[in-house]
């Protein structure tokens, strides 16, 4: 499959990955395994699941990158190829018209058809030719060079986008793997465990909901650009996660951050892992509103500073965009756009 079509069809494999929880499947909960155990390995399956698909959103915003530079190079090389020939029917020509005027010897003509380059290495046959014509066997000789390094570079950019191909589709399929497992030890809860899930589950959401747009106010204090990223960031509160999602109705945490922006006038690529690099960095203690900020290892999530040690941002599965507390996940590093 092209990389053009993996990246297309990826997204869509994980959210329909997403939307089939509760489908029955082989249980994978242990019997009297408490609600809160079930929660808690749901929710770590789900980060995991959310880390994967973040990960392959990174490889897909490098692939993209790197394919954008393939033709360019491809595209180098095949304006070199062009120049290279015609320096080449122009060699020929040269030694046609020599030999018809008695000036080059017959060795000399098919040394020129075979390997101009040979006849230039010889300064005794130089001798024989024009300065003009010694030019454009010099020219030839840097023509023949240029496109062969570029080849070279077009070989190896080659290599390089089938080795992002390859994890591309590994993260997508270890953050698909992870939500089934999820799903499996949900789909293995007895009616009644399920009902009684599903019915913490919403009384989680309402609550988050309204700590959230209660939290939300602080957004309304803050100026320029980190102001208006944080205000659309916060308008979102109560939609839920989905992967490679970037709107309106769905997210996932760098679609957030990365439309959140757009709309102060900041571009920034679908990746927590591209993200980090954009910016100034600024140390947890000098964080102010509007920072990135990123967590775990392989700065795998993002958020966006409310201040009061406060973030907003997409979580995961089976969660909604929120308001969090700073310290609830692993802090990888802030940046200040």
């Amino acid at each position: 499959m092209s990389s053009r079509g993996l990246r297309l069809i990826l997204p869509l494999v994980l959210a329909s990955a997403l939307t089939q929880v509760l489908v029955p499947v082989a249980a994978n909960a242990s019997p009297g395994t408490s609600l809160s155990a079930v929660q808690q390995r749901v929710d770590q399956l789900q980060t995991d699941a959310a880390a994967a698909a973040e990960a392959a959103n990174g490889a897909r915003v490098r692939l993209a990158a790197l394919e954008h530079t393939l033709a360019g190079v491809q595209g180098q090389r095949a304006k070199e190829s062009a120049s290279l020939g015609a320096l080449k029917r122009n060699l020929g020509l040269i030694a046609a018209n020599a030999y018809k005027n008695g000036g080059v010897s017959s060795s000399l003509q098919l040394l020129f058809a075979q390997n101009p380059t040979e006849y230039l290495a010889s300064a005794s046959q130089l001798e024989v030719v024009t300065r003009s014509q010694g030019i454009q066997l010099r020219q030839f000789t840097s023509a023949e060079l240029r496109l062969h390094q570029t080849s070279l570079v077009v070989v190896d950019r080659v290599k390089q986008v089938q080795v992002l191909q390859n994890q591309l589709a590994a993260s997508a399929a270890m953050a698909q793997a992870k939500l089934g497992a999820a799903q499996r030890i949900l789909n293995s809860l007895k009616a009644s465990e399920r009902k009684r899930y599903l019915a913490a589950q919403a009384a989680r959401a309402a609550a988050s909901r309204k700590t959230s747009l209660a939290s939300a106010k602080l957004g309304n204090k803050i100026s320029g650009r980190a102001g208006i990223a944080l205000r659309f960031a916060l308008q979102q509160i109560g939609k839920p996660y989905y992967f490679g999602a970037a709107g309106m109705r769905y997210w996932d945490c760098s679609g957030l951050t990365m439309v959140a922006f757009s709309r102060a006038g900041v571009s920034l690529p679908h990746s927590s892992q591209e993200q980090i690099h954009y910016g100034r960095r600024v140390s947890r203690g000098s964080l102010l509103p509007g920072d990135l900020v990123f967590f775990f290892r392989g700065v795998s999530h993002v958020g966006i500073y409310l201040g009061h040690g406060l973030i907003v941002d997409a979580p995961h599965p089976g969660r909604n965009v929120q308001v969090d507390a700073l310290n609830s996940m692993p802090f990888a590093g802030a940046v200040r756009l």
